[in-house]
């Protein structure tokens, strides 16, 4: 398995890390009404649950992108950097978001976007 699909299980794991970032340390989630719960949070613990509603949002374009670059035979070295760079852009994005940095978490979810346009971009 190359290093490309890797990082799109990674990718598709962040999300539900992000799930776990917010509900973490807070003794009374309801976990009977798990989306009420999450629709009344502030603060953090809101922004982690957007970040998570992003991240499969985001995912989608990736995943699609990996698997394209794969299929039409792209150079795997420049795939898996690309790949590499999308997973590290998705990391600090779900960083940035948690920590209320608006502006940086616009650049880094760009970056993200252009590494997956780039992806598709390789396969051409």
């Amino acid at each position: 398995m190359t290093l490309a699909l890797w990082c799109l299980l990674v990718a598709a794991l962040l999300p539900i890390a992000c799930a776990g970032i917010s509900k973490w340390g807070f003794r009374g989630f309801d976990n009977n009404n798990p989306r009420e719960w999450l629709a009344r949070q502030q603060g953090w613990r809101a922004r982690a649950h957007a970040a998570q509603q992003n991240s499969w949002e985001a995912l989608a374009i990736f995943a699609a992108a990996v698997l394209t670059a794969h299929v039409a035979g792209a150079p795997q070295g420049t795939v898996d950097a690309l790949a590499v760079g999308f997973v590290l852009a998705r990391v600090a994005y779900i960083a940035c978001y948690v920590a209320d940095r608006a502006s940086l978490r616009s650049l880094v979810w760009l970056a993200g976007l252009g590494l997956s346009i780039a992806l598709f971009v390789v396969g051409a």
